[in-house]
C-alpha cells in the first residue's frame, strides 16, 4: 500500500455475458495461465488498492467454480441484464465506506500494476483520476481505470442507469476530471469482438 496516501478500493466490474465476443462470460477468458478476472483483481491488488470487489453476473456461479478470487470480495449482480449501471451502484456501495474508489473494466486486459500506481499516486482529494491514452491522432483519451474521489463516489454510482456507470456524471463535470496518460502501459483498448482476442496474447 502507498505511504501516507489514504487507502482505496477497487470495484473490478466482471458482470456482463460477452454476447459479442461469443465465448461466454470475459471473465473466464484465459489469460497468462490464469482466468482474466483473476489476472485484473490481482493487478489492481498489486498496484495498490487496499481491496477490490469484483461483480460477476452472468454464469456467476460458472465463474466461481471456476476461478480462485480468495484474495478479494466477491458479490453478484442478479440484475446484471440490465446492464453495467446497477454493477456500478453495487460494487461503490460494497466498497469500505468513505474511501475512494477505483473503477476498472474486466475486458482491459492491457491493466498493469504501474497504471493502479500512477492513478493512485498522481490522485488529489474531491477529484476524478483517470487513466488516458493517446488515440492514432495523438490526442489524449479518457479511459479506465477511474479514480473516484470519496465525497464524489456516491454522485456517480446515483447517475448510473442501464449500460452507463460514471460517464453521465463525469461529462457533468469534466472540470473535476485529471487525466493521467498511460500510453507507455498500454493502448486501454476494450475487448468487445473476436478481432481483439490478440489483445489476450
Amino acid at each position: 500500500m502507498r505511504n501516507n496516501q489514504p487507502p482505496v478500493t477497487a470495484v473490478l466490474l466482471a458482470a456482463g455475458a460477452g454476447t459479442r465476443l461469443g465465448r461466454g462470460p470475459k471473465a473466464l477468458l484465459p489469460f497468462r495461465g490464469s482466468a482474466l478476472v483473476e489476472v485484473l483483481a490481482d493487478v489492481l491488488l498489486d498496484g495498490g488498492c487496499r481491496e477490490v470487489v469484483v461483480v460477476l453476473g452472468a454464469d456467476a456461479s460458472v465463474v466461481r467454480a471456476a476461478t480462485d478470487l480468495r484474495r478479494h470480495t466477491v458479490i453478484e449482480n442478479l440484475g446484471w441484464a440490465n446492464g453495467m449501471g446497477g454493477s456500478f451502484r453495487l460494487g461503490v456501495a460494497a466498497a469500505a465506506p468513505n474511501e475512494s474508489v477505483m473503477i476498472a473494466l474486466v475486458d482491459q486486459p492491457g491493466l498493469t500494476p504501474a497504471i493502479v500506481a500512477r492513478l493512485l499516486a498522481g490522485h488529489r482529494p474531491g477529484r476524478v483520476t483517470a487513466a488516458a491514452y493517446r488515440g492514432a491522432d495523438g490526442k489524449l483519451r479518457r479511459g479506465h481505470p477511474l479514480l473516484l474521489d470519496a465525497s464524489l463516489r456516491s454522485g456517480a454510482a446515483e447517475s448510473a442507469t442501464g449500460d452507463v456507470g460514471a460517464r453521465l456524471f463525469l461529462q457533468a463535470l469534466p472540470e473535476l476530471i485529471d487525466l493521467v496518460d498511460c500510453s507507455d502501459q498500454s493502448g486501454g483498448e476494450d475487448l468487445d469482438t473476436p478481432d481483439q482476442l490478440p489483445l489476450l496474447d
